[in-house]
């Protein structure tokens, strides 16, 4: 299992959830835990996904998230669990 953690934070709109999870299952992306929250209107979500049968290797996915932050207001920061684990553990 490749797991990568995803990250959105923003000022809340309609539609954010399903945008990124919309291209998550167009690329064969399975989402393994999702949490979300919304604290004085901003948005605030973490996910573990597992890219190992996904359709476009890890830098494309952080570029195409990228874009779809972009276009809707937020940001959107993807990476690699072992990454993210050694960052947090320091």
């Amino acid at each position: 299992m490749d797991k990568v953690i995803i990250t959105v934070v923003g000022k809340d709109t309609v539609g954010i959830i399903a945008r990124v999870c919309t291209y998550l299952a167009e690329n064969k992306i399975n989402i393994l835990d999702i949490s979300q929250t919304i604290v004085d209107e901003y948005f605030n979500m973490m996910m573990i996904v597992d890219i190992k049968k996904a359709a476009k290797n890890v830098g494309d996915i952080i570029e195409d998230l990228d874009k779809i932050g972009e276009d809707i207001g937020v940001v959107i920061k993807c990476q690699r669990e072992e990454i993210f684990d050694k960052m947090h553990r320091i």
